[in-house]
């Protein structure tokens, strides 16, 4: 789907801003202008999705894809012989084209009654000839809700790759594009199922954002004076089916109710303050054009009015870097990020502490994060893998802990984490032995001494020689916060060599409260750290009411971790043989395991793991998340979990 200010090429940078500003245990995303639903896709695998838009074929595709959370069975309709509703919609036989009801038909395709050249008539036709039969197929109860609006939006998302226009609906072309001679195709939309109770709105946003409430709101306004809903009419009377009245050369419907006051320069900065003043959400994120309506300065001066000032943050990035070839003009172009947090904390929040310097930390029902980013880690996918775990564990042995975010989170009478990386066991030994305020006292005395932050380079490379010339693991974790990516490096003498992380990393109030909350969790927690090899340790104890979880390097990425130059050994082919000769040892002493790992990646395939698997029970994770060793641009990985219970 083109469409106006889409954010596909930017999701990337808006997580990242969201992940540097936040504790890690938020539930409720809010995306207040929608638009394709590009961004609240992106995040609904994290958080509990709220999605609005003021168009109604945006509402749909919503209702679709971010409402829904599983694929339409078309139960009724396999009663009927209809075992493919998509194939029985894009192939059977139109008898006659003339009716009177086919509206896209008569008023945008060339007939004698009309000179409109949006859609060829062959692709009208189909078009028309598919919304009436979903429609009808509603009207007679052989589809509920969730089926209408799969089907509703999966035509909706074919009808861009058949329109003759140059990106939006505002006008057609005057000759026929290639495009147009392609038959016509409804898209089959993934779905993702986050098991969380999303909610689809279709209203104004500057009133709906005085009923909801949440972690984080996103913003994505329009931001110059051209209206949405003229520039995409086609679709929105495809999407309504109303038979409006339509007038002009374009044969433009209505849209006096649909207009935004974001397109307005004398009303565009008081309906965002307006928003701003009545948002209920915690962290604010809002994506602007520097040639926008509105000022950079004007969006931080109100951003900081009803936020909390110090907080504020802007990232500026080269609008040539998302967009393809534009003219020399688009150097001086940015694509803005603002962020803020608000003074706000959610009603089914849990105020449990307040530690050092008056951070007031919040415990939800959301999982505690690890304060390491560590390559691979398990986070984001905790809320897909915790479910599968049995609900009744004694001992939990997390035999490649990492991050540790597996074990920290598991409910289990006893929990062990092993990994083979000497220097994170310690971090956590000394995280669960020193108290916490003596923690930060630790961290802020290096941060004091050193003149660390996002912008002193020599300060950071002087600590980190001090560092590699007296270890201690709070020095590291300090190091850390200031480093590339917030993440752990060494070579092979053991000596920490991440580069520092200019201009973004830093020991924000965020990651504060995220390694407190941390820290709290773990004092109050039966677990113990071992550092070893995995097929050293000892599995002789472990029984049916235990549980081993594993997540080693990945064979067939190309993770940092596992390629032997980093201190530690590597992971090739006889370490993962020899991971699942320890996996089949277990099933047979009657221990329950779970394996984390990639069937493919980038086109390629773990044979290995493919053939031993196939005795187990493979659990496909739908999700992609950036900061791990197997995220790729061009594919996405088959994330599995692996368990034999």
């Amino acid at each position: 789907m083109r469409f106006i200010g889409s954010k596909t090429a930017l999701v990337n940078e808006i997580e990242n801003v969201i992940n540097e500003n936040t504790i890690g245990n938020e539930q409720i995303f809010c995306d207040l202008f929608s638009g394709t639903g590009t961004v609240a896709r992106h995040f609904k695998s994290r958080y509990e999705i709220y999605s609005n838009d003021l168009l109604h074929f945006s509402y749909v595709i919503q209702k679709a894809t971010i409402e829904n959370n599983e694929l339409p069975q078309f139960l009724k309709l396999k009663e009927l012989g209809i075992v493919d509703p998509f194939s029985f919609l894009e192939e059977t036989p139109i008898a006659d084209c003339s009716y009177d009801e086919y509206f896209i038909t008569q008023n945008y395709s060339p007939n004698k009654n009309c000179d409109r050249m949006y859609v060829s008539n062959k692709n009208a036709t189909r078009i028309d000839f598919i919304r009436n039969t979903i429609e009808a197929w509603k009207q007679s109860s052989l589809i509920n809700d969730t089926e209408y609006f799969y089907l509703l939006a999966g035509l909706i998302e074919g009808v861009p790759y058949v329109s003759n226009i140059t990106g939006t609906y505002g006008a057609y072309l005057k000759e026929w594009d290639k495009r147009t001679y392609k038959e016509f195709e409804m898209r089959r939309l993934e779905v993702l199922d986050n098991k969380k109770n999303n909610r689809c709105f279709n209203t104004d946003g500057g009133k709906l954002i005085e009923e909801l409430e949440g972690d984080i709101l996103y913003l994505d306004p329009p931001y110059n004076s051209r209206q949405y809903a003229p520039n995409y009419h086609l679709l929105e009377t495809i999407s309504k089916y109303d038979y409006p009245t339509i007038k002009g050369v374009t044969g433009m419907r209505d849209y006096a109710e649909q207009k935004s006051l974001y397109c307005v320069k004398s009303e565009v900065l008081s309906a965002f303050d307006d928003l701003i003043s009545k948002a209920k959400f915690t962290h604010i994120v809002v994506s602007y054009s520097s040639d926008g309506l509105m000022s950079a300065e004007q969006i931080e001066a109100v951003l900081k009015k009803h936020g909390i000032s110090d907080t504020f943050k802007r990232y500026d990035i080269p609008y040539r870097k998302y967009k393809g070839k534009l003219s020399k003009q688009a150097d001086t172009l940015y694509e803005y990020i603002f962020y803020i947090k608000k003074d706000f904390i959610l009603e089914n929040s849990d105020i449990i502490s307040s530690f050092p310097n008056n951070t007031m930390v919040m415990q939800s029902k959301k999982y505690i994060k690890s304060p390491l980013n560590y390559i691979g880690g398990k986070y984001k996918l905790l809320p897909q893998i915790m479910p599968l775990f049995p609900p009744q564990i004694n001992t939990l042995v997390d035999l490649f802990s990492g991050g540790a975010n597996v074990g920290i989170n598991t409910n289990a009478n006893s929990i062990i984490c092993n990994d083979i990386n000497t220097k994170i066991i310690e971090m956590f030994t000394a995280f669960q032995q020193i108290d916490e305020q003596e923690i930060v006292f630790q961290i802020e005395r290096n941060i004091k001494s050193f003149k660390l932050s996002k912008e002193n380079q020599e300060g950071f490379l002087k600590f980190r020689d001090y560092y590699n010339n007296c270890p201690n693991p709070i020095d590291l974790y300090t190091l850390a916060c200031y480093s590339f990516n917030y993440q752990f490096r060494f070579n092979n003498d053991l000596k920490y060599n991440n580069p520092f992380g200019k201009n973004r990393s830093q020991f924000s109030e965020n990651m504060r409260t995220n390694l407190l909350l941390f820290v709290r969790k773990l004092k109050h927690t039966n677990i113990r750290f071992t550092n070893m090899d995995f097929a050293r340790f000892d599995i002789s104890n472990l029984g049916e009411t235990d549980l081993v979880y594993c997540d080693p390097p990945y064979l067939i990425t190309t993770g940092s971790y596992n390629d032997g130059n980093r201190g530690f050994k590597d992971w090739g082919e006889n370490e993962e043989t020899e991971l699942y000769e320890l996996l089949d040892k277990l099933n047979v002493q009657g221990v329950k395991f779970a394996l984390s790992n990639v069937l493919t990646h980038k086109g390629k395939t773990n044979e290995i793991l493919m053939n031993w698997s196939k005795k187990y029970k493979v659990v496909h994770l739908n999700f992609d998340y950036s900061n791990s060793s197997h995220n790729t641009v061009k594919g996405v990985s088959d994330e599995v979990l692996i368990i034999n219970y």
